[in-house]
C-alpha cells in the first residue's frame, strides 16, 4: 500500500517532461493481488488499525495480557456460568478497554476532524506551502496552548480523549472520499477542456479493483472562499503527514502529564519523524514527479492512506512511550541518532543530487556525474549517489525508520493496579519483554515491504519506458536497495 507520500522518483532524470496521464494507452496488468486483494484491502485496513489501539492500549498493558496466553483465555473458572467463547470475548473487551460499537464514534471527534481539515485548507490557502510561515504558524499555535497550559492545553487533552473516535472518523471520510471520487471520475471524458485523466491502471473496468487503485489521477474540486484544490497533492501532505506531528505532540504531553518528565526516547521519536515531515513539506515541489501523483489514480488506497493509516499508524511508537516511559540513556540515544541521521543523509543528499541534475546537468555540483543518454531523451545516472544503486534514496529513508522503533527497545508492558495508591497504575515490563515488538516496530518491517513493492513498480514502468537503454543501465548499477546486498 503506497502511503509515503514524497518518495521521489528513483534513479530517472527527466530532460523532456512528459504530459501527466500520457501513459494511458499502455497496458496494465493487476496489482496488489487484483481484485480479491483490493477487496481485503479496502476492507481489512480498518480492523489493522483498530487492532494497533485495542491490543496494545492503556488499559491492561502492550501486548494485552490473555494474548500472551491463549489456552487459559478459552477456559473460564470453574463456577463460571459463561461459555469458553463468551468468556474469551468479555474478558478481551475488558482488557483491550473495548467502548463497544456506540463508542467507537462521537459528535466531539466528529466536529474536531472537520475542524483540522478545514484549518488545513485555510492555511492551505492562505499560507502557500513555499513560504517558510505556513508551517510555523500550525506549530505556533500548538506552541502557544502547551507555554501557558502545559499538558492540560484542550488540544493534547481533546486528541488522548478521543483518539478511538478521531480514528474512526477518518476510517468513514476516508470510504466517502474514495466513493465519491470512484462516480465523479465516470464523468471524465476524451478531450476534455479542463484536462481531467483517468490513471493508467485504475480503468480497468473491475468495480472494486478501480475503487481501490483509483480512476481519475488527478481529481480537482473548487470550494467556495477557498478555490480550487487538487486533492491528491493536498491529501499527500496537509491532514495526515501533519496530523502525524499532532498526534505525537500529544502523545508527548500525555507522558509528561503522567510521569512529569519526557524522556529521551519519546524525544528521539518525535524530532526523528517531525525530521520527515518537515521536510517534505520543505521539499514539497517534489512532489511532482513521485510515482503517487504520476502514475497511480486518487482512489482508496491514497484517501485510507493519507487520512487514517498515516498518522494513526505512524504515531504507535509516541503512543507507546507515552505509557510505559523508556530511558535510553547517552548511549543509546547517539547509536540511534547516529542511524536516523545517516538514513536521512542518504535520502537528502541522493534526492537532492537528481534534483540538481534534472534542473541543470552543467550545475558545477553534478556536472562530473556519468549517466547514460537515452533514446527517450532522458539521462539516467551511473555514477554519485545512483551510481551506488538504483533506487539510493530508499536505502535512506528505510535507515531513518530504524530511528523510529528502536527507541522502544524490547518493546512490552503489563499495567497493574497499585495498592498503595488506589486509582492508579504500575507499569511493569515483567514477562513481556520483546512481544509488544510487532506493534512498534511496526513501521520499519511494512515500510521495508512497501519500499520494495515501490521499486519493483518503477522497475517495471522504466523497463517497458527505457527498453534496452534500462538493461545497459541494469549493467552498470546492478544493485535495487542495498550496494552490495540487494
Amino acid at each position: 500500500m503506497a502511503t509515503q507520500r514524497r518518495r521521489e522518483k528513483a534513479a530517472e532524470t527527466e530532460t523532456a517532461v512528459e504530459p501527466i496521464g500520457a501513459g494511458k494507452s499502455e497496458a496494465h496488468g493487476y496489482e496488489f493481488g487484483g481484485p480479491i486483494g483490493t477487496f481485503i484491502l479496502t476492507f481489512g485496513l480498518p480492523f489493522v488499525c483498530y487492532a494497533f489501539v485495542f491490543l496494545c492500549n492503556d488499559v491492561t498493558g502492550c501486548p494485552a495480557p490473555s494474548l500472551l496466553s491463549p489456552s487459559k483465555l478459552f477456559a473460564p473458572p470453574a463456577l463460571s456460568t459463561q461459555s469458553p467463547r463468551q468468556y474469551a470475548l468479555n474478558t478481551l473487551k475488558r482488557e483491550t478497554g473495548w467502548p463497544g460499537l456506540g463508542g467507537l464514534i462521537n459528535a466531539e471527534a466528529m466536529l474536531g476532524t472537520l475542524a483540522w481539515y478545514g484549518l488545513s485548507l485555510l492555511l492551505h490557502v492562505l499560507l502557500p506551502a513555499q513560504e517558510v510561515e505556513g508551517t510555523e504558524l500550525a506549530t505556533g499555535l500548538c506552541a502557544a496552548g502547551t507555554f501557558v497550559l502545559g499538558p492540560n492545553f484542550q488540544l493534547w487533552t481533546f486528541i488522548n480523549t478521543h483518539m478511538v473516535q478521531l480514528l474512526t472518523t477518518n476510517i468513514l471520510f476516508a470510504y466517502l472520499l474514495a466513493t465519491y471520487f470512484y462516480l465523479r471520475s465516470f464523468s471524465v471524458k476524451r478531450g476534455n477542456s479542463t484536462h481531467r485523466e483517468l490513471a493508467a491502471g485504475g480503468h480497468t473496468g473491475n468495480i472494486m479493483y478501480d475503487f481501490f487503485i483509483g480512476r481519475e489521477l488527478n481529481p480537482r474540486v473548487t470550494i467556495p472562499y477557498v478555490g480550487e484544490i487538487d486533492v491528491k497533492s493536498f491529501m499527500e501532505l496537509r491532514p495526515g503527514m501533519l496530523g502525524w506531528i499532532v498526534l505525537n505532540l500529544a502523545y508527548m504531553a500525555k507522558q509528561y502529564k503522567s510521569y512529569g518528565y519526557i524522556t529521551d526516547s519519546m524525544l528521539i521519536v518525535n524530532f526523528t519523524q517531525a525530521l520527515y515531515v518537515l521536510d517534505a513539506l520543505y521539499m514539497e515541489s517534489a512532489i511532482l514527479t513521485t510515482l503517487d501523483l504520476t502514475r497511480d489514480g486518487f482512489g482508496f488506497m491514497l484517501a485510507f492512506g493519507d487520512i487514517p493509516w498515516l498518522p494513526f499508524t505512524y504515531s504507535l511508537q509516541a503512543r507507546y512511550l507515552a505509557v510505559h516511559p523508556v530511558i535510553l540513556g547517552p548511549w543509546y540515544s547517539l547509536a540511534i541518532m547516529a542511524i536516523g541521521i545517516a538514513g536521512y543523509i542518504i535520502f537528502r543528499g541522493s534526492n537532492n543530487e537528481k534534483n540538481v541534475f534534472r534542473k541543470n546537468p552543467d550545475d558545477p555540483s553534478v556536472a562530473h556525474l556519468e549517466y547514460i543518454q537515452t533514446a527517450s531523451g532522458s539521462k539516467l545516472l551511473t555514477s554519485g549517489w545512483w551510481g551506488r544503486a538504483r533506487h539510493i534514496n530508499y536505502l535512506g529513508d528505510w535507515l531513518l525508520s530504524w530511528s523510529y522503533s528502536l527507541p522502544t527497545l524490547l518493546s512490552g508492558y503489563r499495567l497493574t493496579n497499585s495498592i498503595l495508591t488506589p486509582g492508579s497504575r504500575l507499569v511493569t515490563t515483567d514477562g513481556m519483554k520483546g512481544w509488544a515488538i510487532p506493534v512498534t516496530y511496526f513501521y520499519l518491517l511494512y515500510f521495508a515491504i512497501l519500499l520494495v513493492h515501490r521499486e519493483r513498480r518503477d522497475e517495471e514502468k522504466c523497463r517497458k519506458k527505457y527498453g534496452r537503454d534500462w538493461e545497459e543501465y541494469v549493467a552498470k548499477v546492478p544493485y535495487r536497495i542495498i550496494p552490495g546486498v540487494y
